[in-house]
């Protein structure tokens, strides 16, 4: 068999010229792009090296036919049903599918009988492969519990939902989980530089140029199968005007989204990153949502925002307002659940609550001057009463002898030094007035003069 890649052949496979955008495979004829590419061996799937890698479950699943079940959880376009087209094509088994969204349970218990009949009269186990796993009811998954633990059948489920919520524990406890990540952009412009050439695909009836390429990439957010069906459109856009080079006009056009001209990795990414956090510290609610948004369309890792947010709610927030943190930390875990696309809505949620929050930049400042104090030394011992007094002989040092307990005190703190000597009188909180701050600083005031019996 002719080696394959992820959505497409290696590279170097013979490409007819002319004919129909179905390519010369005429099994696959009519069929979209991203189904005439999906790959038939594990060899050349593009992305996803840790899962592929010798000896692997899967690996095991597909070389050596080992009965197994296994939860494949990514985002759209990873891959997962290729790997599980990849299994149906290998395995000496009877590979069924089913899906999620159509199934009920009998067509579960249908499945688990056939496969149970045909092991006892043929020795022949059964792949079962079920998409969209997560839209099962808790139901539906327990109908799947007796194959899978009786091995019945090696069960390959997919999903795009974090399978710790939407799987009950009985089903991912007795099945392997592999975690599938997007491709990255080198992998994501394989894809297309095969789709182009490979008689499966565009058998070398079109071109693109670099700028359209990138631009489909930027828009496709690690999804192969998203980049595809733009390379698809793209390129009956350019064959219907007889031209054979994809351009980025053709290209915008063909997938009805503006090309965003943004380098992720050059002076407008740092520009742009910069001038969301200047947004949103200067409480420009509109500004820090377009900044958003160019940077999502531009094809930036969610997580590398949600970061940026995070780190932004203590640095210009702080206590001012003390659900900012919170909030950022939300968001940052939504990303992680959720992905794109519906993430950036989570973002969006984020940046409007961080720009509309009052500000306060106390908290740097104050860390900022003790790390200085630190730095230049002014690292004292410990005082006597705060050392540990639990070990043999600590008394005899005087260590903790005269701690006083603040909890004994009715208003729970105590006159007592708690700093070395040598920043003892040292302020490094400075309290703002805006927002929560402004009560912030009376209490500090009060807990000063009582620590220090002023």
């Amino acid at each position: 068999m002719e080696q394959e890649g992820l959505f497409g052949p290696a590279a170097g496979s013979p490409a007819p010229s002319g004919g129909s955008l179905a390519g010369a495979d005429q099994e696959y004829e009519g069929q979209p792009l991203a189904v005439r590419m999906r790959p038939r061996t594990l060899d050349d799937v593009i992305g996803q090296g840790h899962l592929l890698g010798p000896g692997t479950p899967l690996r095991r699943l597909v070389e050596e036919d080992q009965p197994m079940s296994l939860v494949l959880w990514g985002p759209p376009g990873t891959g997962k049903t290729t790997l599980a087209y990849v299994v149906s094509r290998a395995t000496e088994r009877r590979f069924v599918e089913l899906s999620a969204v159509t199934a009920g349970v009998k067509d579960v218990r249908e499945v688990m009988d056939r496969a149970r009949r045909e092991l006892v009269r043929t020795g022949t186990g059964t792949v079962l492969f079920v998409d969209e796993v997560h839209r099962f009811s808790k139901t539906q998954q327990d109908a799947l519990l007796p194959g899978v633990e009786n091995r019945w059948v090696s069960l390959v489920a997919a999903t795009t939902e974090n399978p710790f919520f939407a799987l009950i524990s009985p089903l991912l406890s007795r099945s392997l989980l592999l975690t599938l990540e997007p491709l990255a952009k080198e992998g994501i412009e394989e894809v297309v530089r095969r789709a182009l050439e490979h008689e499966r695909g565009l058998a070398g009836q079109v071109s693109i140029d670099d700028d359209a390429c990138e631009h489909l990439v930027r828009l496709a957010g690690g999804d192969a199968r998203r980049v595809l069906t733009y390379l698809e459109a793209a390129a009956a856009a350019a064959l219907s005007n007889a031209d054979t080079t994809i351009t980025v006009e053709i290209a915008e056009k063909a997938v009805d989204r503006a090309a965003v001209r943004y380098d992720r990795d050059g002076d407008q990414h740092y520009d742009i990153t910069s001038a969301l956090i200047k947004s949103i510290r200067g409480s420009d609610v509109d500004a820090g949502l377009h900044y958003l948004a160019r940077m999502a369309e531009a094809g930036e890792d969610p997580r590398f925002l949600a970061r940026r947010l995070v780190i932004l709610a203590s640095e210009d927030i702080g206590l001012a307002d003390p659900s900012a943190l919170p909030t950022a930390m939300a968001a940052a875990q939504a990303v992680q659940l959720i992905g794109w696309p519906e993430a950036q809505i989570t973002l969006a949620h984020a940046v409007i609550a961080l720009a509309l929050a009052p500000k306060s930049n106390s908290v740097v400042k104050a860390i900022g001057a003790a790390v200085g104090d630190v730095r230049a030394g002014l690292a004292g011992a410990v005082p006597p009463h705060l050392r540990d007094a639990h070990y043999s002989g600590a008394k005899k040092l005087g260590h903790g002898s005269s701690y006083a307990y603040a909890h004994d005190d009715p208003r729970g703190v105590v006159q007592q030094q708690y700093a070395p000597d040598s920043v003892a009188d040292k302020q490094y909180y400075e309290p703002g007035a805006r927002g929560a701050e402004r009560d912030y600083a009376e209490r500090y005031s009060r807990l000063r003069q009582i620590l220090r019996g002023s």
